[in-house]
């Protein structure tokens, strides 16, 4: 097993059915147009590889700087496929995003999660996350 960071077009369409897990109705299309974006924008991927070579968690993260967090990592999107879970691949890969982060110079590590994810959200909490405020929404189309 190891942790990769998917940087090419082919690896980030490999992840593409476990963010399914998180986001249904995720076509390839509009990963691809998102992905362009977000990625000039610093976004980046990792993912578990299991021993047999498939992708069976995946994390995308943004380091930013704001007057809340200061310099802080985001993190985005964090996903075992549902066969793999509770084997520790999302420690896994919080280890490591979490480390890119201390070695960026991060004060913060920050993230949302839906409160329908109660088994991500006991994984935060156990890691030392807190609920420091509401993530809020309002849909503009």
């Amino acid at each position: 097993m190891e942790i990769v960071e998917l940087c090419s077009a082919a690896q980030r369409r490999e992840a593409l059915p476990i963010l399914r897990e998180l986001y249904p109705s995720l076509d390839e299309d509009r990963y691809a147009r998102l992905l362009e974006e977000m990625v000039a924008d610093g976004y980046r991927q990792f993912a578990v590889r299991h021993e047999a070579g498939e992708l069976v968690a995946v994390a995308g993260a943004t380091v930013h700087v704001n007057l809340y967090y200061g310099r802080h990592l985001y993190l985005y999107d964090l996903v075992v496929t549902e066969g793999a879970r509770s084997k520790g691949y999302g420690e896994l890969l919080l280890d490591h995003v979490e480390g890119i982060a201390r070695r960026e110079g991060c004060e913060t590590a920050a993230l949302a999660c839906g409160l329908e994810r109660e088994g991500a959200l006991r994984l935060y909490e156990r890691r030392g996350y807190e609920k420091p405020s509401f993530a809020m929404r309002k849909a503009l189309r």
